[in-house]
């Protein structure tokens, strides 16, 4: 093969930064080299295509040692003039000259092939550039795990162990002061992040977008758990779980320019903790820590699975493709059916039923709710014996005003 006819593949990292993107780099980086490929790398996002034109050429000698560092080297933005998804069901089209120049500059540069690795906003910005002509596939990456078409995405793991962490740090001062803990995870519109965090790091209550859940449920079973000599409780809320009458709490509104930041839900339910049961209650955000630090062993085999296939499907020619994980094989699937629709928790999944059968609450319920439809016998015996409802709960709330 000559230098002429080797073929030319661009990667960028589009959106929020999260733990994985650089195992994706380097094995993408590796894997395209392997097949005489020359790559590059386009900073900041799709950002890095269009005036002014900013890459890095990306070798085996300066992709080396990245795997197990968090972040990009190529670095990223989820605003700018790329902007497509403002909100859930909100997306609207690029500007037609940013598309014909970034199509101009991919021309300019012999890219034959664009890698977009992000999640739901960059593989939408990634379709509508297929649909006009740009030859792009797709990987996908959010610590949210919402990208439909994917068991699971890189970087959500790490964001569990992240969450799961801070539970067991909390469990172990809430239990010495007796105190309530709130936790407020990321997530956005889906609850991902906080069941699997819950469950793996004993969470009592778990309030997630998907389930409606109400305060009083919240309060009745912490009354339930101090009837059982339980003098703590620890509750995990998605940043996305909404109030009781279905509105968000935000800490901005949306702009044509960025998604709206979700936050704030935590301290509410804290503060309505403390001020119905007169308990000692507080709220730790976790924020940023969930999308920064070395990826766990599981997305780094996750990503470089991801980064390798993406040169899989620019060999094969399968543009307008985005590789996905179907375990425990890694397969593709149209873009435009990852993005089509959030993946978000089943209410009556696996993950759910389990939690529920362990007693946990998503606050949609006061008491014990069997999972298992075959059995009641589990669900009776547990309600007498520890006879806590809604009327309990307002007896408590009117002794103790």
């Amino acid at each position: 093969m000559t230098i002429l006819e080797r073929k030319r593949v661009g990667i960028l990292t589009g959106g929020g930064d999260c733990p994985g993107l650089n195992a994706v780099i380097r094995a993408a980086t590796k894997s395209a080299i392997h097949l005489g490929f020359e790559v590059l790398g386009f900073l900041r996002g799709f950002e890095g295509l269009a005036d002014p034109v900013t890459y890095m050429p990306l070798t085996i000698e300066n992709t080396m040692n990245i795997l197990d560092q968090g972040g990009t080297i190529l670095g990223s933005t989820n605003k700018g003039r790329f902007t497509v998804k403002t909100g859930v069901d909100d997306t609207r089209c690029l500007d037609p000259s940013l598309v014909a120049a970034v199509k101009r500059n991919l021309l300019d540069l012999d890219v034959d092939a664009l890698v977009c690795v992000g999640g739901d906003g960059t593989l939408s910005i990634a379709q509508q550039l297929f649909e006009q002509g740009v030859p792009v596939v797709g990987v996908p990456k959010t610590i949210d795990n919402d990208l439909g078409a994917t068991a699971f995405t890189f970087g959500f793991d790490s964001a569990v162990a992240c969450a799961a962490d801070a539970l067991d740090r909390l469990h172990t001062t809430a239990a010495s002061h007796e105190r309530v803990m709130v936790l407020e995870v990321m997530g956005r519109h889906a609850g991902w992040i906080a069941l699997h965090a819950g469950l793996a790091g004993g969470g009592d209550v778990i309030l997630i977008p998907e389930i409606a859940w109400s305060i009083e449920n919240v309060c009745a079973k912490i009354l339930q758990r101090q009837n059982m000599g339980k003098r703590f409780t620890l509750i995990v809320v998605a940043e996305g779980a909404k109030l009781p009458g279905g509105k968000l709490v935000t800490l901005e509104s949306p702009s044509e320019q960025k998604q709206t930041r979700l936050g704030g839900i935590g301290q509410w339910v804290a503060n309505q903790i403390q001020t119905r049961m007169q308990l000692d209650t507080r709220c730790v955000v976790l924020g940023h820590l969930q999308r920064g630090g070395r990826p766990t062993y599981f997305d780094r085999c996750l990503s470089t699975q991801y980064g390798s296939h993406a040169i899989r499907l620019i060999e094969e020619h399968r543009f307008g493709e985005m590789v996905c994980y179907d375990p425990p094989n890694i397969t593709n699937v149209p873009i435009r059916q990852a993005v089509k629709q959030l993946s978000c928790v089943d209410p009556y999944g696996s993950a759910v039923q389990a939690a529920r059968a362990m007693a946990v609450s998503f606050g949609d319920s006061p008491a014990f709710t069997n999972p298992f439809p075959k059995s009641k016998i589990a669900e009776a015996t547990y309600v007498e014996k520890f006879n806590v409802s809604i009327a309990s709960v307002s007896q408590y709330l009117d002794d103790h005003e």
